[in-house]
């Protein structure tokens, strides 16, 4: 993003948006204080659901990238920047994936709002080479149960720093969903452990940290972002992979154009399936009652279909 932009922006908001209204759900983020209430706000779906599960019913945690919207090209409002601003806490995963916070934060009273990046500590891998993005880092680490709960380790201890009278509670409540994500660990363990074919095609390169965990191999149409085009060498790459590997089933995203891996499904004869990396839930999602959970759970069913 142009930095002239985002600094009008900044300027903008702080003169027009001061009285934005507040809004409770998942879909949109609050935008004002209520003295009686911790006011949380998140970039995107896994940060949001990771965090309200810390928060419980202490506060009300809202998402700032809408349902629907993925946010590797995401780039904030200033509304946006408000609500931020407004907010007691902001959660996000990492600069490299929300790398507009970094100019983001001169503009925020970081006594007044806690921020919290929730994968610091984790070492970030470098993408793998398979196209133009290679050597960026890979933010993608919620997909790893094992990094997802140091995820919500880092969330809840930011959240106990600002408000440590409710630090019981908190690690209540985080010790709770750490078991849930301690048995999904387990599902994807117990799946892959005897496997013999390893390999899996996606459609960008969102799997390494859950593939390096579990022994996988990911083999990515595009790289670090879902709107990268592949070469025309990297998709006659892939057709051979896919027919030395004799796969039956290319992983395709919902929320992103599957065009590219429709047309590589087509050209090797195979199935495509459903692989969500979890960063564009929609709003039918969220009104069915989608979770991170649940969409693991699916995930884990769809890479079974290949990983055997």
């Amino acid at each position: 993003m142009k930095k002239w932009i985002f600094a009008a922006a900044l300027l903008f908001s702080t003169s027009i948006f001061a009285a934005c209204g507040t809004q409770g759900t998942a879909s949109s983020a609050s935008s004002t204080k209520n003295d009686d209430t911790i006011n949380v706000v998140t970039t995107f779906y896994p940060m949001y659901e990771f965090t309200k599960a810390v928060v419980g019913d202490e506060g009300d945690v809202t998402l700032l990238i809408p349902a629907g919207n993925e946010p590797h090209e995401y780039e904030p409002s200033a509304q946006d920047m408000t609500k931020i601003t407004d907010a007691d806490v902001f959660v996000y995963n990492s600069d490299a994936l929300e790398g507009w916070v970094a100019n983001g934060l001169d503009t925020v009273d970081t006594d007044k709002t806690k921020v919290i990046q929730a994968a610091e500590g984790i070492t970030l891998s470098e993408s793998d080479g398979a196209s133009e993005e290679a050597g960026e880092l890979d933010p993608h680490v919620w997909l790893d149960p094992v990094l997802a709960k140091q995820e919500v380790e880092t969330i809840t201890a930011g959240l106990t720093d600002q408000f440590p009278d409710k630090a019981d509670v908190f690690e209540k409540n985080a010790e709770a969903y750490i078991a849930k994500l301690t048995d999904l660990d387990k599902k994807y363990q117990a799946a892959f452990d005897n496997a013999t074919q390893r390999s899996f095609v996606t459609q960008h390169a969102a799997f390494g940290y859950l593939a390096k965990e579990y022994g996988l191999t990911q083999e990515a149409i595009s790289g670090i972002s879902p709107e990268e085009e592949p070469s025309a060498a990297r998709l006659a790459a892939l057709k051979t992979f896919v027919e030395d590997h004799d796969l039956s089933i290319i992983y395709f995203e919902e929320t992103a154009s599957s065009k590219v891996a429709e047309a590589l499904a087509d050209e090797t004869g195979v199935a495509t399936e459903v692989l969500n990396p979890i960063e564009g839930i929609t709003q039918a999602d969220l009104a069915d009652g989608v979770t991170y959970l649940s969409i693991m759970e699916d995930n884990l069913k769809s890479l079974m279909k290949t990983i055997k």
